[in-house]
């Protein structure tokens, strides 16, 4: 039960990046990797179809400096004790189809520190990846960008030893700040509670949400947002009631966590 639990939640925090990166993805390689493209290619990320993952992020890089290079970055919530297998598996293959240089990064997502190997030492072969890991980084690098697709990683940083409420809440208002329309801005606050799980916040950011509430206009407010959700409470129920889909499908079609479809139900239910 705890290993259906740990995936799923992986699910989430997946899609949350692969429906933002696209936004990030140039800020976090100038912030995060030190690399300033000059310009950039989408690849093709099928480079071998028995593979049973694709690359998070799969580009063709020309920086600064003059270098074309395959950039892969991978997104790592597990500490992957194979990971360095995987990685050389990508390398061979990428350098093989493309025929020029392959930089590859994994982004680790989880609080711990990371003990996974990122170096192969062999008589005939040394391969090595760059591992960063996010909860060491100051958080102020994401709450100073004006799009909140990347604020919202702020919250997988390092706080810097500030109140962790104090430091949501400056998420939460860079959030609203950088956000056009409510629609939108449920989107982000919803992407935070996903992500808040990963740092055991959860409560730590309801908190937060509640304290700002009276500095964020009604129609764009927490208060207003609760009500947003009673309205998606209304559509989960509908959905439950249909009797043919799981949690999983349920939070997937209504755009909220399982932990709320839970809730629904066990109201709805008594169990």
């Amino acid at each position: 039960m705890e290993a259906k639990k740990k995936k799923r939640q992986s699910s989430q925090y997946d899609k949350i990046f692969k429906e933002n990166i696209e936004a990030v993805i140039s800020s976090i390689m100038e912030n995060v990797l030190d690399i300033t493209a000059v310009s950039m290619e989408e690849l093709p990320d099928d480079i071998q179809h028995t593979k049973e993952r694709k690359p998070d992020v799969l580009k063709k890089v020309t920086d600064t400096q003059g270098d074309t290079f395959v950039l892969q970055i991978e997104f790592q919530v597990k500490d992957e004790p194979e990971m360095i297998y995987r990685m050389g598996e990508y390398h061979f293959m990428l350098e093989r189809k493309y025929k020029i240089p392959v930089k590859q990064f994994v982004i680790f997502l989880g609080s711990d520190k990371p003990t996974m190997p990122t170096e192969l030492d062999r008589e005939r072969i040394k391969f090595s990846f760059p591992l960063v890991s996010l909860s060491t980084l100051d958080y102020h690098i994401f709450l100073n960008s004006d799009k909140p697709e990347e604020i919202i990683l702020g919250i997988l940083a390092n706080f810097q030893g500030e109140n962790p409420e104090s430091a949501l809440k400056q998420i939460l208002v860079r959030v609203k700040e950088t956000t056009k329309g409510d629609f939108s801005l449920n989107r982000y606050f919803n992407q935070l509670r996903v992500l808040a799980q990963l740092r055991n916040l959860e409560l730590n950011l309801k908190n937060a949400m509640d304290s700002i509430a009276e500095y964020i206009k009604e129609e764009r407010d927490v208060l207003y947002l609760r009500g947003q959700e009673k309205e998606k409470a209304k559509f989960v129920i509908y959905l439950i009631r249909e009797g043919n889909k799981t949690f999983e499908q349920i939070a997937d079609i209504a755009e909220t966590t399982v932990d709320f479809v839970k809730a629904v139900y066990q109201k709805l239910t008594g169990k």
